[in-house]
């Protein structure tokens, strides 16, 4: 891949972000509506980039026709220990989470109500999950660290992965607990990109960020059921 694709890569990847923030924060649509910007945004737009630009298929592209579940061990494991950390440093830092004010967000401004939150939790899990696995690994990661721009590749898409989740709890949170959880999102996404690089696609990261959401939409449950 030349160095016009990675630019065109990084450009689309900054765009996409900052009209998904605009799409979350700005104009405050419902769930269903950003979900619909987000399988736009984060899937159609690269597979036809793939598919139409880059001219290669799909499946040889994302390097998934062949799985060696040997290869998916590392995720799995890394996701029993997401499990364990979500739910410790909630229940340490719960007193300073204003959870009122994250569940009246998720009512109000997302419309989401305890009778479909399952339902929203389950696409969160599985779904959302290989949305963002598929963009900012398969897509923007793995796509530049096969270039000479490794050390760019971890550092760009693991940036980008913490920066974009700040439209999800920029109002959820106080400064000082959104830069923390900017710079664990860092971290997972340092940790995502590595585990990639041991198979070769984004099945690792994907399978470790389905454990953790496990974990997230738990809390999530445990929140809407004592509220």
């Amino acid at each position: 891949m030349n160095k016009k694709h990675i630019t065109t890569i990084v450009c689309l990847a900054i765009i996409s972000c900052i009209l998904m923030f605009v799409i979350e924060q700005v104009l405050q649509t419902t769930y269903f509506v950003k979900t619909l910007a987000k399988i736009f945004v984060f899937l159609f737009i690269p597979i036809a980039y793939i598919r139409f630009v880059l001219k290669e298929n799909i499946l040889d592209f994302l390097n998934v026709k062949h799985v060696d579940l040997k290869r998916l061990r590392l995720g799995f494991l890394f996701g029993i220990a997401a499990i364990v950390i979500v739910i410790t440093t909630f229940l340490l830092l719960q007193d300073y989470i204003n959870t009122d004010d994250i569940i009246s967000d998720l009512k109000t401004r997302l419309h989401i109500t305890p009778e479909i939150y399952l339902f929203i939790a389950a696409y969160i899990t599985f779904g959302n999950s290989l949305l963002e696995e598929f963009y900012f690994r398969g897509f923007i990661f793995l796509n530049i660290y096969q270039t000479n721009y490794k050390w760019f590749a971890y550092l760009f898409s693991a940036a980008l992965f913490a920066v974009y989740h700040v439209a999800i709890f920029a109002t959820w949170f106080n400064r000082w607990l959104i830069l923390l959880a900017l710079v664990g999102l860092f971290i997972v996404g340092i940790i995502f990109n590595w585990l990639n690089t041991k198979s070769n696609n984004f099945l690792n990261s994907w399978l470790l960020h389905i454990l953790a959401d496990i974990a997230v939409v738990s809390i999530g449950y445990y929140l809407f059921q004592a509220s």
